[in-house]
């Protein structure tokens, strides 16, 4: 909710600063790529200190809707906003424990984990360089990683993380084609309790079909 009401802000912004000459866009884009994660998993109780790593890619199908200041140079200036959540990775375990004095303490079970990153905002220029419409892309990500789990005794909240973005692109009247590469500030989550902790890196490839009005 707080990087909705940042896009909302931030587009207002662009409306009321722009120059007379700029144009002033609305639209919506499809984008496709993959999501590649590395984590760990520390547990710090006294039964267990082991860390657990994986690494997941994650495809993704999506969409954004934006707003973009476009001056006659084609220099652009523009923020997004992805309604749906893109899913970063899930995973499963299950642990078997017999050290325990009573069964109901015994640390066992089937453990599952899910991150999405949900409410991506993204701020945005595209330079323009040669001709036929080509550009560079820089970006910066606003967004909240959700984490939905099943642990023994812990639970994970949600963080707010910053991206950066970098791709190039054509614009073609009021279509655009991009590919860009993001990569996001290091994941690091303690459960409510403090006893466990996940670290992690996110990075992003992407493809990204826009349709401005």
């Amino acid at each position: 909710m707080k990087n909705i009401l940042k896009f909302l802000a931030a587009s207002l912004m662009i409306m009321s600063f722009s120059s007379v000459k700029a144009e002033i866009q609305y639209g919506f884009a499809i984008t496709a790529g993959q999501a590649d994660v590395s984590g760990t998993e520390t547990e710090g109780t006294a039964a267990d200190t082991s860390d657990r790593s994986k690494s997941i890619k994650e495809t993704f199908v999506g969409g954004d809707i934006f707003i973009e200041s476009i001056s006659d140079s084609g220099m652009t200036y523009g923020l997004s906003y992805v309604p749906l959540d893109v899913k970063l990775g899930s995973g499963s375990r299950t642990d078997t424990s017999t050290g325990a004095d009573v069964a109901s303490e015994a640390d066992t079970g089937t453990r599952t984990a899910e991150a999405d990153l949900s409410d991506l905002v993204t701020a945005y220029a595209n330079i323009p360089f040669g001709t036929n419409g080509w550009y560079t892309l820089l970006g910066v990500h606003m967004a909240t990683v959700e984490t939905t789990e099943t642990l023994n005794t812990n639970a994970y909240p949600n963080e707010d993380i910053f991206g950066a973005q970098i791709g190039f692109g054509q614009r073609n009247g009021n279509m655009k084609y991009e590919l860009s590469y993001s990569n996001f500030e290091e994941i690091n989550i303690s459960s409510a309790g403090g006893a466990n902790s996940v670290s992690a890196d996110a990075d992003v490839l992407q493809f990204r079909l826009s349709y401005g009005f």
